[in-house]
């Protein structure tokens, strides 16, 4: 129906990670390619996040008339296996719910989404305008012409040696996307790509090219650099940094900018105006990766897309009154839930609390004794006690914001219990676009209280030491204070790992401890080094105090969260 479909994500301004990223990978068979004239016959999907599949999706659409032959030559699917599937009208809902908070990807993107766009113009739906991206452009953003002379599907899953084949079949040519657009994605973090947002744009910006004279001349700058891992920043004329990046070896990352595979127009226009290239060795990708962000957020490089401003981000916070109201602002108090990639995102979840929590949703500041104003609607219909005409003591309105404090600190889940309560009543009254409604602000919610209670947990801890395996027999170690890192080092193969620690932690940065629920660290940061922490075989060599996260918090409710992303549905 019209209005049903969710928007486009807003996507967060620091850059959404990649891992955190849900695909929708697409294949279409039509009548033939004009989007305009021609007819969808078979829909493909699949799914997948972090990695990891998800759900798919698969059906037979009736065009309405014959198959040409063609395309029957080309696909193997005949009049007779149409015939008595379903008509686009009463498939394309579904697709566009499988669709639903995801980026959708196809080869020859533009092709698909096309399709679909005027599918949904035509049967008078709203195309949600997805995020789009077209692994055929990535694919010439990625690889060299040496490797893959040629970019399609076939010639891809051939190169890859994928387990699926295409075949001129929605569903099989969407799980062979599924496996080549990951072994594209294992190699853009060589290119410096982290985020979606850096992802579009390399897609978006693949046009081949081969490198000019000037080009050619500027690789003279990578002359020096070490082969290690590391930050490096290009300059300018001026001396100004022009770009920022990290990698696990300087001396190969600095070289593909001066040649045919460096494809991105930005950066091309970085590289001609570039004079100088500095690094900065790193003991390890922790330590690189935290110092291009702090590198960033100092020099604000003109030609980084992305952690510009560490510490922007919109939060949820009571205010400081009588009478606590939610407001949404930049700088956080004590008590703050976030953050969050837009003031839109901050705002409803501020809504899905009030909900639950019973306090006033009004923005005036109310006296704690003698108000006198007239109650406004909401208190006739039982949502608000009317502090602002005196019928409520700020005693009495305590236990509402003794809530709150609960609910954002993990110590008490019943406000998401009633939600989800509430959703299995709506639903079980037929009332499923009201049910619909409340999962999804309660998923929203889960997934901002899980970041706040996840990174506020860990910026408390005055110190925490972690050490990972470095693969070949040693140690990567890093000392983490206040949700910064303080200091990192490598004990190699046959080295004892505990004077080294020691030593990194009597040398290791002081770090005072600010007001906020982050204690003042970047939120980027301290979600980088959360995930170091708990992926990757990082052990816990010590914290102090021992570091724990709520017991009753969001994270016990990740698992309804996930659920309650739209349903994966195969249509026969």
């Amino acid at each position: 129906m019209p209005g049903s479909v969710s928007p486009q994500l807003s996507f967060d301004e620091l850059g959404t990670p990649l891992r955190e990223v849900t695909f929708v990978v697409l294949d279409l068979e039509t009548t033939g390619g004009s989007a305009n004239t021609d007819s969808i016959t078979e829909i493909g999907a699949v799914k997948v996040r972090g990695g990891e599949h998800v759900g798919e999706l698969a059906t037979l659409v009736d065009p309405g008339t014959g198959m040409p032959p063609a395309i029957v030559a080309l696909t193997g699917i005949t009049t007779a296996m149409i015939s008595g599937a379903p008509r686009l009208p009463a498939v394309l809902p579904t697709v566009l719910e499988f669709l639903r908070g995801s980026v959708l990807v196809a080869h020859n993107a533009p092709f698909d989404a096309g399709f679909l766009r005027a599918a949904c113009e035509r049967h008078g739906l709203v195309w949600p305008r997805p995020p789009v991206l077209c692994t055929a452009r990535l694919a010439r953003a990625v690889l060299s012409s040496d490797e893959a002379p040629s970019v399609r599907l076939g010639a891809l899953a051939q190169l890859f040696g994928t387990t699926t084949k295409p075949t001129h079949r929605a569903l099989a040519d969407a799980r062979a996307t599924v496996e080549v657009l990951h072994r594209l994605l294992e190699r853009v973090g060589n290119l410096g790509v982290q985020s979606l947002e850096e992802l579009l744009g390399l897609a978006r910006e693949s046009a081949p090219h081969r490198p000019t004279q000037a080009q050619r001349k500027k690789r003279v700058l990578a002359a020096g650099v070490p082969a290690a891992p590391g930050v490096y920043l290009f300059r300018g004329p001026r001396d100004e940094v022009l770009y920022v990046g990290t990698s696990g070896d300087l001396q190969r990352r600095v070289r593909s900018y001066f040649t045919s595979g460096e494809r991105r127009r930005r950066v091309r226009d970085m590289v001609a105006l570039a004079e100088r290239v500095d690094t900065v060795v790193c003991a390890h990708a922790l330590e690189a990766a935290v110092r291009e962000l702090r590198l960033i957020a100092a020099h604000q490089p003109r030609y980084n897309r992305r952690s510009r401003r560490p510490h922007r981000g919109w939060w949820v916070t009571p205010t400081a009154e009588a009478f606590p109201r939610l407001s949404v602002v930049t700088t956080p108090r004590e008590g703050a839930m976030g953050p969050f990639g837009s003031r839109q995102a901050a705002a409803a979840a501020l809504d899905s609390v009030l909900d639950v929590v019973p306090l006033r949703p009004c923005t005036q500041r109310i006296p704690a004794r003698g108000a006198s104003a007239s109650p406004c609607a909401l208190h006739e219909l039982g949502r608000c006690a009317a502090p602002c005409a005196g019928l409520q003591t700020p005693e009495e309105y305590a236990p509402a914001v003794q809530a709150l404090h609960e609910l954002i600190d993990g110590r008490d889940d019943t406000a998401l219990r009633t939600m989800a309560t509430q959703v299995d009543e709506l639903a079980g009254r037929e009332r499923f676009e009201a049910a619909a409604r409340v999962r999804d602000r309660l998923a929203g919610l889960i997934v901002g209280l899980e970041r706040t209670q996840r990174l506020a947990t860990l910026a408390a801890l005055p110190e925490v030491v972690g050490a990972r395996p470095d693969g070949r027999g040693g140690w990567e170690i890093a000392v983490l204070r206040f949700g910064r890192l303080a200091a990192a080092g490598v004990a190699r193969r046959g080295v004892a790992p505990m004077p080294v620690i020691d030593a990194l932690r009597l040398g290791a940065q002081i770090v005072l401890a600010e007001p906020g629920p982050l204690r003042g660290a970047p939120a980027e940061e301290v979600r980088l080094l959360h995930r170091w922490l708990t992926t990757g075989g990082t052990r816990l060599v010590h914290a102090e105090p021992p570091w724990a996260e709520p017991a009753n918090g969001a994270a016990r409710w990740s698992d309804w969260a996930e659920r309650a992303r739209p349903v994966e549905i195969a249509v026969d």
